[in-house]
């Protein structure tokens, strides 16, 4: 970590506010422990705790099935090489969401229209349509940001208003939570390599960034319209 860990337990002569923070994080951790990223946001109390009530909400207050919520949470830490988040999210994944070892390969995945062709699709072995379409979403709005109409109309065919706004926010929202491990190294965790950035081709220049943006959504698009991700 890049910054000294706050302390296991708020100093005595804390200011009240600081130890209602450590009291909220704690109860929503329990039985567990504070985690490092814990004990990092507690550097900013108020900071701290919001955080805890916004991602608390994301992850237990939504209406999502564990499936979609954490391949949104896993995907955006394969993309941004969050190992942190990876690492404590893929369990979750498997024990929750109920995805099997082939689907979790799909999910590393560089670039999944690298699919292989004849792959079985909706059979147990890899991820479903409709997880193929949560995924799609996920890698455009953390790439690119902006979603086009096509993109958004595949997602609309698998969910609801609700979820929707619940999948946008809990995608958005781990793009700040990774984005944070990453820049302070939470768990110093940032040498592995189990969750590595997926790489983009080409220098990152702005120009190059933008038209990239539609290549991604149109190598998508061109895959359901082929019928890669039925």
């Amino acid at each position: 970590m890049r910054l000294p860990y706050a302390p296991e337990a708020p100093p005595p002569s804390s200011h009240v506010q600081t130890k209602q923070a450590y009291r909220q994080l704690s109860l929503r951790r329990a039985p567990d422990p504070l985690k490092a990223l814990d004990l990092t946001l507690l550097h900013a109390p108020p900071v701290a705790s919001g955080w805890s009530s916004f991602l608390g909400a994301i992850r237990t207050q939504t209406s999502l099935a564990p499936d979609v919520r954490e391949i949104c949470i896993c995907r955006v830490a394969r993309l941004n090489g969050a190992d942190y988040q990876w690492e404590r999210h893929l369990p979750i994944l498997r024990d929750e969401g109920g995805l099997g070892e082939h689907g979790i390969r799909e999910l590393m995945a560089g670039n999944p229209l690298q699919k292989e062709e004849g792959a079985r699709k909706d059979a147990g072995e890899g991820l479903s349509e409709m997880q193929w379409a949560v995924v799609g979403y996920t890698d455009v709005m953390t790439r690119n940001v902006q979603v086009s109409d096509e993109m958004f109309a595949k997602l609309k065919r698998w969910f609801g208003k609700q979820e929707i706004v619940e999948i946008t926010a809990t995608i958005a929202a781990y793009n700040c939570v990774s984005r944070f491990l990453v820049a302070l190294d939470v768990g110093e965790m940032n040498p592995q390599s189990s969750a590595q950035p997926v790489e983009k081709n080409g220098p990152p220049e702005s120009q190059l960034e933008r038209e990239g943006s539609a290549e991604i959504e149109g190598a998508w698009l061109r895959g359901a319209e082929m019928g890669i991700w039925e």
